[in-house]
């Protein structure tokens, strides 16, 4: 898997390659690029890349003094969209929303669109259900007993954590590659604990989403039906927000779409990027 050295530390990624319009892929805590294997295969004539950001489950530590906020990611999502060389990117995200900060940060000159695929808005970081599983990583050795907590399947399969994420239930190999890193290393734990307790506070998440009307580019929000980590109304809140905003709801689905719908959550892209000038590359025969 290739690399590239930002101010932070190394991240990996996964890039499919060839002339077509360049989609960059974000992922939730503490997953990594296997979040889209349903999703990739079926996009063809798009070069994606999917960056592993250090979100917990990447399996290389950042430095000691990286700033892995929500804002600190951000910055390092563009960063390395900076340093791949690459514009006119359609970012895709899906369970953490973080990478919209870009725009509040003025610094999203390279995204040519946003798709927001059931992910954290306005004051919903973390979403609700989620915020216990977040306070055990605040308290030392909390990251290490939640890997723990992670073995035990009714615990895995609880609906107010992982297992209220798909309704088709992610698999125990993707899940115990995702906590793999955490697990083994203590420095990835680290990580983990560093962006997990870093939502700051409501009022500042609200007037960080201010900022967001100001992308004046096309956004596509996809919100699922039966998501019970983000809340029904902020799906059109969102697609409100941004003036060149449309929604998509697509029934069947919890927060992980690209798990749940990948074939729908596909056609939806495909049709997006189409209809917004970002028609696939052809090969010839």
């Amino acid at each position: 898997m290739p690399s590239v050295e930002l101010s932070s530390g190394s991240i990996d990624y996964q890039d499919t390659g060839g002339q077509g319009p360049v989609l960059v892929f974000g992922h939730g805590l503490p997953m990594n690029e296997t979040q889209w294997r349903k999703v990739v295969p079926l996009l063809k004539g798009y070069r994606c890349v999917l960056p592993t950001l250090p979100l917990g489950g990447h399996r290389r530590p950042m430095k000691p003094d990286a700033d892995l906020s929500q804002r600190g990611l951000a910055l390092l999502l563009g960063e390395f969209i900076e340093r791949l060389g690459v514009d006119d990117v359609t970012l895709v995200l899906n369970d953490w929303g973080g990478g919209q900060f870009l725009v509040s940060e003025g610094r999203a000159q390279r995204i040519a669109r946003l798709v927001l695929v059931a992910c954290e808005a306005f004051d919903n970081f973390p979403p609700g259900p989620a915020r216990a599983l977040t306070a055990v990583c605040g308290i030392p050795g909390g990251v290490r007993l939640l890997t723990w907590l992670m073995r035990v399947p009714a615990f895995r399969r609880n609906r107010n954590g992982y297992g209220g994420m798909s309704l088709r239930g992610i698999p125990d190999e993707i899940l115990d590659d995702w906590f793999a890193p955490a697990t083994r290393s203590r420095a990835i734990r680290r990580d983990f604990a560093k962006f997990a307790t870093s939502a700051p506070d409501r009022e500042t998440l609200l007037a960080w989403s201010e900022r967001l009307r100001d992308f004046d580019r096309p956004v596509l929000v996809v919100w699922a039906a039966q998501d019970r980590m983000m809340p029904p109304e902020h799906g059109p809140r969102l697609a409100g927000l941004y003036p060149q905003g449309r929604l998509v709801e697509i029934a069947d689905s919890a927060t992980l779409v690209p798990e749940d719908q990948p074939e729908r959550l596909a056609e939806a892209l495909i049709g997006f990027l189409a209809e917004t000038g970002a028609q696939p590359a052809r090969h010839a025969g």
